[in-house]
């Protein structure tokens, strides 16, 4: 499943909450997709991040993804 097949899931279970609830299954399945979605925009952030240079004042350039990429996220 890629993800606008994924996002389109999404909203189709909170349409379907808003309207008559979910099952268990569903909220697992909708629990789980969200998960999923964000991750996937956390990791796409972090690459978009890590890909960043800065030019100093004195004309250094200092690449973030060098700088901080080995660190833990929080």
């Amino acid at each position: 499943m890629n993800m606008e097949e994924r996002i389109a899931r999404i909203n189709e279970l909170y349409h379907k909450s808003q309207a008559e609830g979910l099952t268990e299954e569903e909220k697992t399945e909708q629990s789980k997709l969200r998960a999923e979605y964000i991750a996937n925009v956390r990791g796409n952030l972090r690459a978009q991040l890590d890909s960043v240079t800065i030019v100093n004042p004195d004309g250094t350039k200092t690449n973030l993804g060098e700088k901080f990429g080995n660190k833990e996220s929080h």
